[in-house]
């Protein structure tokens, strides 16, 4: 979401707001931004932001294939996330507009899971919007 923001909006985005929003007076359980670092970008800073305004975050390197590709995502460890708190909670609110999310979404959901997505809309798959149980377009409220 933070590359969406500042490539689609030419904005950052206010993780605070999108907490707010997204939280609504319900009772937060976690809150999880997932960070890919890569050598030349000190984000120390930006990490002690999330921590300070109640995100937890997870953090990974980027990894360096031999071939000269890159490869630093947080798929697996979002789904695996999201399946181990399921049982737990009543709502699990994505921020992604990733299709590869649907199958979880769609798995969650038959838990008894509300799967709820949150995303800039013309940055939104399809099949994620029609798996969610509420889609939630983000508006420039988001942003700063």
């Amino acid at each position: 979401m933070f590359y969406s923001a500042k490539y689609q909006h030419n904005a950052k985005l206010n993780f605070s707001r999108l907490k707010d929003i997204i939280v609504c007076g319900r009772q937060l359980v976690r809150a999880i931004c997932y960070i890919v670092q890569t050598p030349e970008i000190d984000q120390s800073n930006f990490i002690k932001t999330l921590e300070a305004i109640g995100y937890e975050v997870k953090s990974k390197d980027l990894k360096l294939r031999q071939d000269g590709s890159a490869k630093g995502d947080w798929d697996m460890g979002i789904a695996i996330d999201a399946m181990s708190i399921a049982s737990r909670v009543d709502v699990i609110a994505l921020v992604t507009g990733d299709g590869d999310f649907s199958e979880l979404v769609w798995h969650l959901r038959g838990q008894g899971v509300r799967l709820e997505v949150y995303s800039f809309e013309q940055s939104t798959a399809e099949e994620l919007k029609r798996a969610a149980t509420a889609y939630c377009p983000l508006s420039e409220s988001v942003l700063m």
